[in-house]
């Protein structure tokens, strides 16, 4: 078996209703018959139109931004991982970086929002990454260790083989500075490493792990070349069709 090769577009807080309908369409309309697994991930107030407008296609799914990890209850403005099931949704975006430093949410905190995403029977695509001063401090392979192990080791076998990674360099987005195709490879074939250490080599083999720093047509092809790169997660491409398009026939 080969790994699943994803190219997922997360459209943060962007795009009116009438924008993301359109944007939906317009990339559906695009995508042709291929292998690569494309998954949209928007705002919730677009899931349930994006719903249908997914349905029946072979190859593309709707994702989330995040969920919280109760079912239900006095959580005013949360979304719970059981509402987004009930529409479709098949994937969760966990751990985004903006997340992380804007909302404060602990590896603690994302452990309970993977349990609650896979009881579901939904796939977590779970962020990782490190910011500049540990990656010029050296440290930057102890701390995306530390990540997946509090939030992702506790899980069995059967749960990790649902789970998705995607490695952000949040030291190389927004910061002028730009990671290399071998950078990347370097962090995902550390990350395949630590997975393989914990659970075994036919596991690792199989997971599919994204890249999350500021790829773009001009550069997909070339990261995407790389052995341990298996597509990625795609940020402000993401919100012009023809960009994205092109990212996910990169291929």
């Amino acid at each position: 078996m080969n790994r699943q090769r994803i190219v997922a577009g997360n459209w943060k807080m962007n795009k009116t209703f009438d924008e993301g309908r359109d944007l939906a369409l317009s990339i559906v309309k695009r995508i042709g018959p291929i292998e690569t697994l494309v998954i949209l991930c928007p705002p919730f107030i677009h899931l349930n139109y994006l719903a249908s407008v997914t349905k029946g296609i072979a190859n593309v799914r709707l994702g989330a931004q995040n969920c919280h990890f109760e079912n239900s209850g006095a959580f005013t403005g949360e979304v719970s991982a059981l509402m987004l099931q009930s529409i479709g949704v098949e994937y969760v975006i966990v751990g985004h970086s903006e997340r992380r430093a804007y909302f404060a949410e602990t590896n603690e905190l994302l452990a309970k929002k993977v349990d609650a995403i896979l009881s579901h029977g939904m796939h977590p695509i779970f962020c990782c990454g490190e910011k500049l001063d540990i990656r010029e401090a050296g440290t930057h392979l102890e701390f995306v260790s530390q990540q997946i192990n509090d939030s992702l080791f506790h899980l069995s076998k059967k749960q990790f083989s649902k789970v998705v990674l995607a490695y952000e360099p949040i030291w190389a987005i927004g910061t002028g500075k730009t990671a290399s195709p071998l950078q990347a490879q370097e962090m995902h074939a550390y990350i395949r490493s630590i997975i393989a250490a914990h659970f075994g080599d036919d596991l690792a083999f199989l997971t599919t792990i994204l890249y999350g720093g500021s790829c773009k047509p001009s550069n997909s092809k070339e990261l995407f070349s790389q052995p341990d790169v298996d597509g990625g997660l795609i940020g402000g491409a993401s919100l012009v069709a023809e960009d994205f398009v092109s990212i996910v026939n990169s291929f």
